[in-house]
């Protein structure tokens, strides 16, 4: 066997499956607000700067608007955002949150601290963690411009 192809040596292996646990550590948090994870980094955009353009949700969440149009689709049913079209440019269309969407930041403003607390019971340095953020920031950056 190569070793290049033992699980043990593969990265991607480890991010998958962190991001895996990760979305499923935060389901006990977004089951009582109606949401799930894709919708709550959905609200975390718009709840940092409400009125976006559906392009803009989708290149800050490294996604096509092809998967984010069904995912505000979804939202826009559930009451949690409106989809308008643009003044300048009627094919634009633009993001907002209800006042039901609105009322989900009070909600949710402590799921990012419950879910560290949950990680740093597990793990000796949650710093660690943390300053791992940057490097993982380069491989989002680094990975997203070959895509296109």
């Amino acid at each position: 066997m190569y070793d290049q192809l033992k699980l043990d040596n593969q990265l991607c292996f480890r991010l998958y499956t962190a991001a895996r646990l990760v979305m499923q550590a935060y389901y006990p948090y977004f089951e009582p607000l109606g949401i799930t994870y894709p919708q709550y980094l959905v609200l975390l955009v718009l709840w940092e700067k409400d009125g976006r353009l559906v392009n803009d949700i989708a290149h800050l969440l490294h996604l096509e608007t092809n998967t984010v149009t069904p995912l505000l689709q979804r939202m826009e049913k559930q009451g949690l955002v409106t989809r308008k079209r643009g003044k300048e440019d009627t094919r634009q269309r633009i993001v907002s949150l209800t006042p039901q969407g609105k009322a989900l930041e009070e909600r949710a403003k402590e799921i990012p601290n419950c879910l560290l607390q949950k990680l740093s019971d597990k793990m000796d340095d949650i710093n660690c963690l943390m300053a791992s953020m940057p490097a993982l920031d380069q491989v989002i950056e680094g990975l997203a411009r070959q895509t296109k």
